[in-house]
């Protein structure tokens, strides 16, 4: 089995487009349509004929090219079972532990609310990658639009559990601002240190901080971190349960 092809490219104002193509099969997905125009010139640039569409969930800057994509490639639309009715054009219905494919590569569903209730990410452990859409950022998470805090954390620790070696494809470059936030909570942690720093190279450069991995973001991120005892040293929060803490980090980081 030939290895997955992976085309990302920034998209509006600070999303990310990602093409994945099976070489073998011929198949091309793209997770998300953030910007059809410049998806469609991606693929065309790459000689690459979308297939179909993975939908995270139906926000517009996600889900606002798929009627035009669809309507010039025949592409299915996979997307949240629970998003049918807000999402244009979901063809095939998914929804936690179903399985899609690109080709022979699987990749399996997990369900993610917190951002979106009908949120959900693509992980294809074979090749080790997830499309996380808006759930996990590097060195941060997405804002609680329609979920709960305990939904929102509840789904990290899915993402979480996936091994270390993971390359994560988060739907955003927020790293920058994110790296900010994290130092003010956890300063003196070395790992976010590292990370920070080179997250600050790579903007310099005009380079992406896209993807991470599971193991980065366990180490520096304070997301996935409520239960750090420097943290919640720093939150006065000793004592708390692990969802309250990562509420309070949430509520600093909408703030900050």
């Amino acid at each position: 089995m030939s290895e997955l092809l992976i085309r990302q490219f920034p998209c509006l104002s600070d999303n990310y487009g990602f093409l994945i193509h099976d070489p073998d099969s011929g198949e091309t997905a793209t997770i998300d349509t953030p910007d059809a125009d410049v998806i469609l010139a991606q693929a065309e640039a790459a000689g690459w004929t979308i297939t179909q569409i993975w939908n995270t969930h139906h926000h517009f800057d996600h889900a606002g090219g798929n009627e035009t994509i669809q309507a010039l490639t025949g592409a299915k639309i996979v997307g949240p079972r629970y998003d049918t009715h807000r999402i244009p054009g979901i063809s095939v219905e998914v929804e936690n532990g179903d399985v899609i494919s690109l080709g022979r590569h699987k990749a399996k569903v997990i369900y993610t609310p917190g951002h979106t209730m009908g949120h959900v990410c693509y992980h294809l452990p074979m090749d080790g990658i997830a499309f996380v859409g808006d759930t996990l950022f590097a060195l941060g998470c997405g804002r609680l639009f329609e979920g709960t805090p305990a939904d929102m954390w509840y789904s990290l620790s899915r993402l979480a559990a996936l091994p270390d070696e993971t390359r994560v494809y988060c739907a955003h470059e927020y790293t920058e601002a994110n790296a900010r936030f994290a130092l003010s909570i956890d300063p003196d942690n070395r790992d976010l240190q590292v990370y920070a720093a080179m997250v600050e190279g790579e903007r310099a450069r005009g380079e992406p901080t896209v993807p991470t991995t599971i193991g980065a973001e366990k180490a520096a991120n304070p997301f996935l971190r409520p239960d750090d005892p420097a943290i919640r040293a720093r939150l006065d929060m000793a004592t708390a349960d692990d969802v309250d803490v990562f509420a309070e980090i949430r509520r600093r980081k909408d703030m900050f």
